[in-house]
Order: C-alpha cells, then sequence, then structure tokens
C-alpha cells in the first residue's frame, strides 16, 4: 500500500515520553480514540489547530430548514469532496491496523470523516461522526455512495468547477455565489439528501456510541491521538476509562480538554509515536 507523509525523528523529550507510555501499556488491551490530527499527515489538515481560522460550522437545524444552507452546503463540500476523495491513509493509519491485526488494538474510535483507518486495513472502526463517502436520505433512508452523488452534482452544475471559491481547511469551500446551484434529490423518494455525518449541533447516534463503549470496556488502556477532545463524544469516553480505572495515555500537539485526567501525554506527531509504540510493544 502507497502511505502519505515520511516519517519524522521523534526529539529526547518526546522519546522519553513514548518509553514511559511503553511501561504503561506493555500486555495491555489498547482502545483508540483518534481526531484529526491523525489525518494530518495524509494531507488533511486539522481545522481546530494552531493557527487555524475560526470557523463557525453549519448547524443541523440551518441545512434541515432552509434551501439556501443546503445549496451552500453542498456546493462547497462538492468542491472539497475531492481532497478526501484523493487522500492515502499514512504510516500512522497502517500502523493501527498492525496493531489491531496483532491483537494489541482491540479497536479506533474515530472523530474523523475521513474513512482512511477503513482504507488502511483496520477492522473494527466506530466512525462516531459518521463518513464523508456515504449519503443518505432523511426521507426513505436509502443511502448512496458519495462518488455517485458527487456525479450527479458535477451534470447538474457544471458551472461549478469554475465558480469563484475560497478553500477551507477541512476539505470545505466557501462559494461566493451560490443561488443557481442545484441540489442533487433521492433518486428513490425526491427527498432531501445529507451526508452521513453528524452536523454541529447533531447528536452521534445512540448505537454508535454504545459500539465505541464497547471498545473501551473490553480494553485495559484508552490511547488518545490527535484529538483535542473539545467534542463532548470524546470527553466522555475518557470519563468512561477514568471509572473503569484504566490509564489513558494522550498524543496532540497542543492543548486538550482532558489534559489533567491522563496518566501521561505526549506532545508529538501521531505518526512517529505510533511508531515508536509498534516497535516497542511488538518486540
Amino acid at each position: 500500500m502507497s502511505i502519505a507523509a515520511p516519517l519524522v525523528e521523534l526529539d529526547a523529550t518526546a522519546r522519553a515520553a513514548v518509553d514511559q507510555a511503553v511501561e504503561l501499556l506493555r500486555g495491555r488491551r489498547i482502545a483508540v480514540l483518534t481526531g484529526a490530527g491523525v489525518s494530518t499527515d495524509s494531507g488533511i489538515p486539522d481545522y481546530r489547530g494552531v493557527g487555524a481560522p475560526v470557523r463557525t460550522p453549519m448547524t443541523y437545524s440551518q441545512f434541515l430548514a432552509d434551501e439556501p444552507y443546503r445549496k451552500r452546503y453542498w456546493a462547497g463540500s462538492h468542491l472539497g469532496w475531492s481532497r478526501f476523495a484523493a487522500s492515502r491513509p499514512n504510516a500512522g493509519h497502517v500502523t493501527l491496523a498492525e496493531l489491531e491485526a496483532s491483537g494489541i488494538v482491540t479497536g479506533v474510535v474515530t472523530q474523523n470523516v475521513d474513512g482512511l483507518h477503513i482504507r488502511a486495513g483496520s477492522r473494527r472502526v466506530v466512525d462516531l461522526h459518521g463518513s464523508m463517502d456515504r449519503v443518505t436520505c432523511l426521507h426513505c433512508g436509502q443511502t448512496f455512495d458519495r462518488g455517485a452523488i458527487a456525479e450527479r452534482i458535477t451534470a447538474l452544475n457544471p458551472w461549478l468547477s469554475d465558480a469563484d471559491a475560497t478553500m477551507n481547511p477541512d476539505g470545505d469551500a466557501e462559494v461566493a455565489d451560490v443561488s443557481r446551484f442545484a441540489v442533487p434529490e433521492c433518486s428513490v423518494c425526491g427527498g432531501t439528501l445529507k451526508p452521513d455525518i453528524v452536523f454541529f449541533g447533531e447528536f452521534v447516534p445512540p448505537v454508535k456510541f454504545e459500539e465505541a463503549r464497547g471498545i473501551v470496556a473490553r480494553s485495559d488502556a484508552l490511547l488518545v491521538l490527535g484529538s483535542s477532545l473539545v467534542v463532548n463524544s470524546g470527553i466522555r469516553l475518557v470519563g468512561q476509562a477514568a471509572k473503569k480505572r484504566i490509564p489513558t495515555i494522550i498524543v496532540n500537539r497542543g492543548e486538550t480538554k482532558a489534559d489533567s485526567r491522563a496518566a501521561l501525554k505526549i506532545e508529538a506527531g501521531t505518526t512517529e509515536t505510533l511508531a515508536a509504540l509498534r516497535d516497542a510493544l511488538s518486540a
């Protein structure tokens, strides 16, 4: 498998922290929670990271209630879709799949919607916030492949590729004028289509969260990778680990909401840290 981004070396401080992590994790079954930082080495920037512009995400209620909002969302999302579709798993994604295959990792709970864990070979993945490669009809429940919907949008809106647009770090785009954008309808019932992702203000489906809780419940440690844990679903899993009295180790560049609750915090990139952990834990 070709992978994105070359591996970089850990500095001395991070290497010492990894050694501590190995002592905490050796012999344990590890549940993994990933955020946007895991995918930065695949060319998908972390829009909450240092230097990222402040953005106000579209809410679920806005998407449902207002056609201009749906036009704005679908136009921008369509232009940004190519970034997700062209991205490749990086070495960190592949390492997690290897650790799962060896029995060290029990499963991956991800806040990302890029589908890269599955493409890297991980088998037990819970995508808490859905996946961009699926589209669902809110009326009849029919599910569509995102690629097929993208083809329909291109056919309906041939002018869009030349539109005045500004690409945002998370793969979305801001299109200056969406007034003539034609939103695709469900080909089964004519209903409203929505990407199979959790919008701002929308709840994670209870079944999904219970699957995530199950992974933590069957594990002896929680490894958080590349997440600032500002989203409630992530912090709840850290809370579950604390109630179970199993250690939580956080790998993230920058502060997270659970730093004070972690047994160990490693300030480093996820890809290189995972490589070091794999080499030590598999020895």
